[in-house]
């Protein structure tokens, strides 16, 4: 005998049984073997995996760095999985007595009840309604909402034919050799659908009620029991309170009549008053909390990111499909109050409705966590100033970033003392410096490249790498670029994770890096997040570690994921403690061996008071823009003044000092009152030998 025969030999068997239950004479031979043919062409009579494990859609929540403060949540169905330990054990009773209230004595069908749907299906040559036990519905709903299948399979699971019928008795009578009664209730209440959005009982005990199933009182428990039938009507928040305070009665009735409560009990129920103040969680960085401090922009890079781990899917479609309907508890690396004081800090130079913007990044050195991304914006797709979607802080979305200026000169200095020149390298500097790459654009010297010094008179004279970087002599840098090569300079950058976004400066690095003699001066477009990292690296004593928004990822049944880890080491920590050195020149500190002699953010020592902190300021030809970017051994950070609409509106260089000091308060907030030395770079390295 074959399985389809079999399947179907079983099935008749069933109908056969019912009908004897009931006193029904006969049940049409052509009834059974028709639907059955139909249900055998269609359907394997194998339980299928789902129903021992429901996959359904679940909200992925994310939280900030201490795991209890929500950021946001996605989802495309809101559902959140509990334990039947979690649910009120009243709310147990009442969805028993409202949808089936011999659970607990049958074996997956009610065979009184489905007898009589059969008959009147014979009748008819319609499925009718009813009869369906609390298994039937959890395998019709699980088949439903089974992200794994296709839309044509899961229209089949709710389709109204006898065929679907005898399916789900198949299945509920399997189902119920597989799980306890427990874990049969656990599942169903975990996915029915109440109404108004809400996908199972916590979401449900939340939308109505804000409270979880573990606090449902019995009228309360009654009411939600008696939305199933038809949720979106009878829900009280979306449909009718009429309807939903008529289907509680019916509930309460039904449970008294199972002797589950008392009569008295039932009334006290009905006396009580509800209030229906229910919440509805935010969906997507639109809705993120913390508008103003605008963790929507963190939210954002995290969306992003996930986008990009193919763990989570073979697509990008897969990957947010998996974020919106996986159940994912994602502890991100943010720090509110961080986050706070780098908005507030940010808003402080310029307000919500100026043009100009000040997108500040905050990250920790050798782990690339990220611990703020904000800017003198709100996150939100609303037509006005103040509010944008666009990733300011981290670039992304065609936003390649933004001129640094004078920062750029850090890569000039790491790939000379990697090529081991010392940090007393000296030149006779002088304004404007004639190279030998050949230039025709305005300001060149009979066709080369000739850049000049912001300042001769301060800048001019013989300068080694202290004094050059702290005062930012553009014609020291393009000196030594000069003698380790622009290429050499490109690269480094690249292994500190500038990603050369804008297409115009990635076809200038893979084509004519040799002759890039601007590039010390910070021509390329970066963000403020890539800046804080490749800084960050150096205060890792060489190890480069990717942004990484995440800390911690637990899928919906308490499995750790992996968070991929991106540090390696790329530089020999004697030439990163040696830039360090250096680097503490511009924010008015002093040199391990006492060669700093003028800075251009001097500021920045009386805001860290004796903490030890080494950074750069950077100004763009025009002043059109203005960065600065600090660093301690724990905490980095940068930010860019500039107008992310219309580049040519320049900041100016009367914002430098608001700029450098939003960014240094901002760091020293991060780093508070712990503060560690910066290991001093060796004598050979310092003056050669």
């Amino acid at each position: 005998m074959t399985e389809k025969k079999r399947a179907l030999g079983r099935l008749g068997g069933v109908l056969v049984l019912i009908g004897a239950l009931v006193g029904v004479a006969a049940i049409p031979l052509g009834v059974v073997l028709g639907a059955g043919a139909h249900w055998q062409n269609s359907q394997a009579d194998e339980l299928p995996a789902q129903l021992l494990s429901p996959s359904a859609s679940q909200v992925t929540r994310i939280y900030a760095n201490d795991g209890k403060t929500l950021i946001t949540t996605f989802y495309d169905e809101d559902r959140h999985d509990v334990t039947l330990a979690q649910i009120a054990p009243v709310m147990q009773n009442a969805i028993v007595a409202a949808e089936d209230t011999r659970f607990y004595e049958h074996g997956g069908v009610d065979p009184k009840g489905l007898a009589r749907a059969f008959v009147k299906d014979a009748s008819s040559g319609e499925a009718a309604q009813g009869a369906s036990t609390l298994t039937m519905q959890l395998v019709r709903n699980v088949l439903k909402e089974d992200p794994t299948l296709t839309p044509s399979e899961r229209a089949s699971a709710t389709e109204d034919t006898p065929a679907r019928k005898l399916r789900e008795i198949e299945y509920a009578i399997q189902l119920e050799t597989k799980l306890s009664k427990k874990q049969i209730l656990q599942n169903y209440l975990n996915l029915v659908y109440f109404g108004n959005g809400a996908y199972g009982i916590e979401a449900a005990s939340r939308r109505i009620f804000n409270t979880t199933p573990a606090k449902l009182d019995l009228a309360r428990s009654a009411l939600i029991a008696g939305i199933v039938q038809s949720p979106d009507a009878d829900n009280p928040v979306g449909g009718s309170k009429a309807k939903a305070r008529e289907r509680q009665l019916y509930v309460l009735a039904a449970m008294v009549k199972a002797g589950m409560i008392t009569q008295a009990q039932s009334d006290a129920a009905a006396r009580e008053k509800l209030t229906y103040s229910g919440t509805t969680p935010p969906n997507g960085c639109v809705d993120a909390g913390g508008e103003t401090d605008g963790w929507g922009f963190f939210c954002d890079y995290v969306q992003r990111w996930w986008d990009e781990q193919p763990q989570f899917g073979r697509t990008v479609a897969e990957r947010d499909d998996a974020l919106r309907r996986g159940g994912y508890s994602i502890v991100t690396t943010l720090d509110p109050d961080i986050q706070k004081k780098a908005a507030a800090e940010s808003r402080s130079v310029y307000g919500l409705k100026n043009s100009k913007t000040l997108p500040i990044a905050v990250v920790q050195p050798g782990t690339g966590k990220v611990l703020a991304l904000a800017v003198n914006r709100h996150y939100g797709s609303a037509v006005a100033t103040t509010d944008t979607v666009n990733p300011l802080v981290s670039g992304g979305k065609s936003l390649y970033g933004y001129p640094s200026g004078s920062t750029f000169k850090l890569f000039t200095m790491l790939a000379a003392l990697e090529k081991g020149l010392p940090l007393n390298t000296g030149y006779e500097t002088k304004s404007p410096l004639v190279t030998e790459w050949i230039d025709y654009g305005p300001g060149n010297c009979d066709g080369k490249y000739c850049p000049g010094n912001d300042n001769p008179a301060w800048m001019d004279g013989y300068r080694t790498m202290w004094d050059g970087f702290g005062r930012s002599v553009n014609t020291y840098f393009v000196r030594l670029e000069e003698q380790v090569g622009p290429a050499a300079v490109v690269e480094m950058a690249q292994r500190l994770g500038i990603s050369f976004a804008n297409p115009a400066d990635k076809k200038q690095a893979q084509s004519s890096a040799d002759s890039w003699g601007s590039f010390t001066l910070g021509v390329v477009d970066t963000t403020p997040l890539e800046l804080a990292a490749a800084y960050a690296t150096v205060a890792a004593e060489g190890t480069y570690c990717s942004p990484v928004p995440v800390s911690s990822i637990t899928n919906s049944d308490g499995t750790k994921v992996a968070v991929p880890a991106g540090c390696k080491k790329v530089l020999d920590p004697e030439v990163a403690r040696a830039a360090t050195d250096a680097a503490r020149c511009p924010v008015g500190q002093q040199s391990s061996y006492g060669k700093c002699d003028g800075g251009t953010g001097k500021q920045v020592a009386g805001i860290f008071d004796g903490i030890q902190v080494a950074g750069k300021t950077g100004s763009t030809e025009d002043n059109r823009t203005e960065t600065f970017v600090g660093f301690t051994p724990t905490v980095a950070a940068a930010g860019i003044a500039n107008d992310p609409v219309n580049p040519s509106d320049h900041v100016g260089s009367g914002v430098e000092a608001e700029v450098v000091t939003a960014v240094a308060k901002t760091l020293k907030y991060a780093v508070g009152d712990e503060s560690r030395d910066f290991t001093p770079p060796s004598s050979a390295i310092a003056f050669g030998g």
